[in-house]
């Protein structure tokens, strides 16, 4: 931040055209117990010393690791046209469109996002803006609320472990009932949910593949959520939804993804993308921006943002959402990744994946102690039970230069021994191999 000194002069004029007597009055509002109680801060430091101290800490992390890291989000390559185009000065400085006679670009880049993650999903409509895969799945309960005037919600507790902390922090102050449906060792219980349906239940709330890599088919679900009027909401790894069946194929109402796996580094947590999708009859309750196109008066095609119900467009009570930072920059990531690989890159990238998740199940199984924590299909990831505990494991490993997966005991009781293996077209044979070597030595 540039420094900008004032004389005394010059604050007492400030003061005087404000109305207040000192500096200290501006502050007249705020309870003393709430007041910074020093600005102490240290002398500052000259530009090579900073440098010198930024470099050491980045120093310490480490960037050799081989990681079969997954649990939401994946370490996919990324073309360098995908940094190239999303940086060019048009994109990265762009702000939010509301001029769209200023902003003809962004608008038709955020349609044709909406256009291929729709399609990519198999659903009808679809927005931008949102911010993460677990703030789209908020927003989509919020829909069902709205739509359907219930306020009671099915979840599996094979959905994201971190999503669910997110909607509990999200709804704690609202009027809603959550109820966890207990996952079958790994398994989305489809059965349990369908029994526990009632004409008071606003949604069911499923994953897939869940987060124990478990593949599931949601039809039966769906449909029997739709006859006591019940929305389905169903949270989805994109990428994967290139080979297996999609959203609308189930009869899902929601469909909502995290967006990080088309085209955003892992970058410590952020910034990612919300992927928000629905049918036709539910847009009107859509959150977040929507991009239309149309014609001018001269017949040319035009492109603006449409069916605004945000707040600030609308009365705060009747808003859709409060959504008002712009992710139009990773949604814009995520459209040319996804039109750089086109449709059978998508799909050659999602079977790699599978393929060495597959193998590496086989690798991890054969050590003596080790087996599969789930039965039944998975894409690129799976739970595995190790006859030692898995937080060891990862500590062991990682010094060795391999992440081997994530601790499930971090979330779920009694699951300290088992591990969330990921793989993606990133880890070769020849690093499963060696990871699996690693971890048969240490047991």
């Amino acid at each position: 931040m540039p420094y900008i000194p004032h004389t005394s002069s010059e604050t007492g004029e400030m003061l005087e055209a404000i109305g207040v007597r000192s500096i200290d009055d501006l502050f007249a509002d705020i309870p003393e117990s709430l007041r910074p109680r020093s600005f102490n801060l240290p002398e500052g430091k000259s530009e090579m010393d900073v440098k010198r101290h930024l470099s050491f800490l980045a120093s310490r992390n480490r960037t050799d690791l081989k990681s079969f890291l997954g649990a939401g989000f994946y370490d996919h390559y990324i073309p360098d046209a995908v940094d190239a185009l999303s940086g060019r000065g048009e994109f990265y400085t762009a702000y939010t469109p509301y001029q769209p006679e200023a902003s003809q670009g962004t608008l038709q880049a955020i349609f044709e996002y909406q256009t291929s993650v729709a399609r990519l999903l198999d659903m009808e409509c679809a927005n931008a803006s949102v911010y993460d895969g677990g703030s789209a799945l908020f927003e989509s309960m919020m829909m069902a609320v709205r739509a359907t005037k219930r306020r009671k919600f099915l979840i599996s507790e094979a959905v994201s472990p971190i999503y669910r902390i997110m909607l509990a922090s999200y709804t704690s102050n609202l009027n809603l009932e959550l109820v966890t449906v207990p996952h079958e060792q790994g398994v989305t219980p489809v059965a349990s949910m369908i029994a526990a349906l009632d004409k008071d239940v606003a949604a069911v709330v499923v994953q897939n593949p869940n987060f124990f890599g478990h593949v599931n088919d949601f039809t039966d679900l769906f449909a029997k959520a739709r006859e006591v009027k019940a929305l389905s909401i169903l949270s989805v790894y994109p990428l994967m939804q290139s080979v297996l069946k999609t959203p609308g194929q189930m009869g899902a109402d929601i469909a909502v993804a995290e967006g990080q796996s088309l085209g955003m580094p892992l970058s410590f947590g952020g910034p990612y993308l919300g992927i928000m999708t629905c049918t036709k009859k539910l847009i009107r309750q859509f959150p977040g921006r929507i991009a239309g196109r149309t014609l001018d008066l001269d017949g040319r095609t035009g492109y603006v943002l449409t069916l605004q119900a945000r707040e600030q467009h609308i009365r705060r009570q009747k808003a859709t959402s409060n959504i008002c930072s712009n992710q139009a920059l990773c949604a814009l990531r995520a459209l040319i990744h996804m039109c750089l690989l086109g449709e059978e890159g998508l799909k050659r990238t999602a079977a790699l994946s599978i393929e060495r998740a597959h193998y590496a199940a086989e690798r991890l199984t054969a050590l003596p102690g080790v087996e599969l924590y789930t039965d039944g299909p998975f894409a690129n990831e799976f739970a595995v039970r190790l006859p030692i505990s898995a937080f060891d494991a990862v500590d062991r490993l990682t010094e060795r230069g391999f992440v081997p997966g994530f601790p499930l005991g971090r979330y779920y009781k009694d699951l300290d021994n088992c591990l969330l293996v990921a793989c993606t077209e990133k880890n070769t044979r020849e690093d499963i191999g060696i990871m699996t070597e690693i971890l048969g030595g240490l047991l």
